[in-house]
């Protein structure tokens, strides 16, 4: 039997009222005992809040709270707030996935004229984005290839330069960009910097903390880790840059759902666990992978043999899922390997729980975004493969590669 006391009642008088205001007018007066609080913050759907009287909208607009869910939301800001305490920058912001992140903070910072330096691979749809913003506004724009010494964005600099983009680890090359030397270079030259860090996930590295302005993730990946939703976040170093990317995302629109936000929590709070054993497993495979006879190379940042294995070394705490595997042979070779693996998924996006695997010449960096000649100067090679490490028993996975590497002939 139930201690409560007494069932709920409404909190207003409904007698007098037909059943048709009452279906819709009926709300549960505030109980008046001990007041607690959910152990999980609650999914709220309201789009609009009552207010008690008129004055107190803009005490809300001016103040903070809510009033009404594309300003503000109790579910998107909680996990906001968790985000910002991995990323330690001064405020975080959740959007509806990690393209609609970045092209609010290119609305937000750009104007036509302006001169953009960014790396050359990155993500796919950022670099594709920046075109159409060449195209439509008159933006000016600079590739440098990734994995340079950050100097070659000072040479490139002119100007009218607004902002250097940097991407670390690089999808698809796995190259890694030193933050502390991008971060000092923005700063010195008072240019705006962003960093993608998806592969890297704000568990395993901090690019604020490194003096970058804006670090930027597709949540999708590896903060909500289970394939099972889209969101993007942006992390600033100041709170001016936080106030001025809220009103962009205010204006734009591009918000998270509250449920989304709710997973996208839950993601949060086992990401430390899950990276660990994303880069346990990826150590296991890529230093597999290396040895392997039908395999030209590896690209991991834990392995020693990685270029910038150093850099990589001194700013994430482990080196992620993420690796680029260049089979032997070419663009046939690699496609039967993608094609014959029966554990691993063959699936575009990365980050989560199972593994992933694909062939960015034929699918996230194709000819249905790139030229020839834009994939040449890009390094996309036929025969690199982007793997996506999950949480499964590492010895499993090495078997399904021992299988799937049988089946072409070098």
């Amino acid at each position: 039997m139930s201690d409560r006391g007494f069932p709920p009642v409404p909190e207003r008088d409904l007698k007098n009222l037909s059943l048709d205001t009452r279906a819709v007018s009926a709300r549960p007066r505030k109980h008046i005992g001990k007041e607690t609080t959910p152990l999980v913050p609650p999914i709220c759907h309201a789009s609009t809040y009552r207010i008690e009287k008129i004055d107190d909208f803009l005490d809300v607009i001016t103040e903070g709270g809510q009033i009404y869910s594309r300003l503000g939301n109790f579910t998107t800001e909680a996990v906001e707030c968790a985000i910002n305490a991995l990323e330690e920058g001064a405020g975080s912001l959740v959007f509806g996935s990690g393209m609609a992140a970045i092209s609010t903070v290119f609305i937000c910072h750009l104007n036509s004229g302006d001169h953009v330096i960014y790396q050359n691979p990155m993500y796919s749809n950022t670099v594709t984005l920046l075109y159409d913003f060449k195209e439509k506004y008159g933006i000016e724009l600079t590739a440098i290839p990734a994995g340079c010494n950050v100097e070659e964005y000072q040479k490139n600099v002119k100007p009218n330069t607004k902002m250097f983009i940097g991407e670390t680890p690089c999808n698809p090359s796995m190259t890694i960009l030193n933050l502390e030397e991008f971060g000092k270079l923005g700063q010195k030259l008072g240019i705006l910097t962003m960093v993608d860090s998806t592969f890297g996930s704000c568990y395993l590295q901090q690019p604020i903390k490194h003096g970058v302005d804006l670090s930027v993730h597709s949540c999708t990946k590896y903060i909500g880790g289970h394939s099972d939703l889209i969101a993007g976040c942006v992390t600033t170093r100041t709170v001016e840059q936080w106030k001025k990317l809220k009103k962009w995302q205010t204006n734009l629109g591009g918000i998270l759902s509250p449920h989304d936000a709710s997973l996208l929590l839950r993601g949060v709070k086992t990401l430390p666990v899950r990276m660990e054993r994303h880069s346990l497993n990826a150590m296991k495979i890529a230093e597999y992978l290396e040895k392997h006879p039908k395999v030209e190379s590896v690209f991991y940042p834990g392995l020693p043999s990685h270029p910038h294995h150093e850099i990589a070394k001194k700013q994430m705490k482990s080196f992620g899922g993420m690796i680029r595997c260049d089979v032997k042979g070419g663009e046939q070779e690699a496609k039967t390997v993608a094609e014959s693996l029966k554990l691993i998924q063959l699936a575009v996006s990365l980050g989560g729980v199972e593994s992933i695997i694909e062939q960015p010449y034929l699918m996230t960096h194709g000819r249905y975004l790139f030229t020839e000649e834009e994939q040449r100067e890009s390094n996309i090679l036929p025969n690199a493969l982007r793997l996506s490490i999950g949480l499964e028993d590492a010895d499993d996975i090495i078997q399904d590669f021992n299988q799937a590497l049988e089946k072409i002939t070098v």
